[in-house]
């Protein structure tokens, strides 16, 4: 314990996991968060970093750039993917959990963590430093508009979207096959086949079907990870069929051939009692959520535990305005985290909430911070977010956003390979360099 004390507002998974950077470093920091007094419409619980669209945190392979930023957090000691890998339930090649127990895996180790004070109330100010500000991209009004009012704040929108979930003992087992694409796995998926008058039935009661009205919706806005499945249809007659309902390498073992389309379901939760429709994430009333996908094979009885939802989402036009520490120019010693600084998807999140809570806890220890540099996963997206950028737009991780090397490889999995093995170089030599404080704790290290 330093004596020393920082603030993070917002228990998503950024909050959480800047808490916990800041809590292991001894720094004794207070968790503000809304819930349960208040939510956002995309919130369902009252725990901690709750997983508001898909349960799946993709690919775990080391040479696939997300999977790369997954083992550079386990070396970092995240809370959050210790949490997925404690909660992880059977997804192919990609670490998907259950979203209950990874919320209440999260909640228990901050709740009673001695050096963490949780404080169940509203900001609508941005606090005086040390804090960090991990709000999400659902920020309330008066915070958000304290927000945009800072020096060269600026603030964009787009729209996202969540998919349904269905309860698996409501489906027509004898209609859906399990099996992953191209055999990878032991058969994490279960697979709705159509052929082709079916497919073609499904996708014109798909683009005809009513939508919900949502105050300010643009279809230009929509970020392209998530977008809404009739938002895909509409762009014509195939998209869905060379897209989420491709049916490449998910050959129906009762008649060995592929089908001409495939709605993939994917396990939700630990039980394998619920299962979520992958690539689905719509903005269908649910009247019409429940009538277009029973179209679908299989689906035609399904009971629907959750709808799929779409909201509005706000990020920061975080170049030249935050470093690559995620920390407020303009402001040292206030941080931003999460998907409001223009970081996409859960991991990235987490990622930024990681760093700039590594970041702040180095500031008040009196130590220099740490420059991941773009040869890491999770240096290229803190890099990515606070460099210079006209048109700037939310963002995934990917190898695009990580240093050449500066040399040919030929093939893409060996230019991937090698890029990650790098990356793992950059961190052994954080790791092993005494002037970084790195500090040996079961298996990983901290800066």
């Amino acid at each position: 314990m330093t004596g020393k004390r920082a603030l993070v507002v917002g228990a998503g998974l950024a909050g959480c996991e800047a808490a916990w950077q800041l809590a292991t470093r001894g720094i004794t920091t207070r968790l503000i968060d809304m819930k349960p007094g208040s939510r956002t419409p995309a919130h369902h619980s009252n725990g901690f970093a709750e997983l508001v669209c898909s349960n799946s945190l993709r690919s775990n392979a080391w040479y696939n750039a997300v999977g790369l930023l997954k083992e550079e957090m386990r070396q970092l000691g995240s809370l959050i993917l210790r949490a997925a890998d404690a909660s992880a339930v059977p997804a192919g090649g990609a670490l998907a959990v259950d979203r209950q127990g990874f919320s209440e895996y999260i909640t228990g180790v901050l709740r009673d963590h001695p050096l963490v004070e949780i404080v169940e109330q509203e900001v609508d100010a941005v606090p005086p430093p040390p804090c960090v500000i991990a709000t999400g991209p659902l920020t309330s009004g008066a915070l958000a508009q304290n927000i945009a009012a800072l020096p060269g704040m600026r603030a964009l929108h787009f729209f996202d979207a969540a998919a349904p979930v269905v309860t698996v003992e409501s489906l027509d087992r004898d209609k859906v096959y399990r099996l992953d694409r191209y055999g990878k796995g032991v058969g994490d998926y279960l697979n709705c086949p159509m052929n082709r008058d079916e497919y073609e039935a499904f996708y014109q009661a798909l683009i005809q079907a009513e939508c919900a009205p949502i105050h300010g919706f643009e279809e230009d806005r929509l970020f392209e990870g998530c977008m809404p499945v009739e938002s895909i249809a509409r762009r014509g007659p195939l998209t869905l069929a060379h897209g989420p309902m491709k049916p490449v390498g998910l050959p129906d073992p009762r008649t060995g051939r592929e089908p001409y389309a495939v709605v993939q379901l994917r396990q939700d939760d630990a039980a394998a009692t619920l299962y979520n429709l992958v690539g689905f994430q719509t903005r269908l009333k649910f009247g019409e959520q429940r009538r277009v996908f029973g179209l679908i094979p299989g689906l035609a009885n399904a009971e629907f535990v959750r709808y799929g939802v779409m909201h509005r989402n706000t990020f920061l036009h975080s170049p030249g305005v935050l470093d690559a520490t995620y920390q407020l120019m303009a402001r040292p010693g206030v941080y931003f985290a999460g998907q409001m600084t223009g970081v996409e998807g859960y991991v990235e999140s987490a990622a930024s909430g990681l760093v700039a809570g590594l970041s702040l806890a180095r500031t008040l220890q009196g130590l220099p911070p740490v420059d991941f540099t773009r040869r890491t996963a999770i240096g290229a997206i803190a890099h990515y977010v606070s460099t210079p950028n006209t048109d700037f737009q939310p963002m995934h991780i990917n190898f695009g956003l990580v240093e050449p090397l500066g040399k040919r490889i030929s093939g893409k999995r060996a230019r991937y390979e090698a890029l990650a093995n790098r990356a793992f170089d950059v961190m052994e030599a954080l790791r092993c360099n005494p002037l970084k404080d790195a500090k040996e704790n079961g298996g990983t290290f901290y800066v």
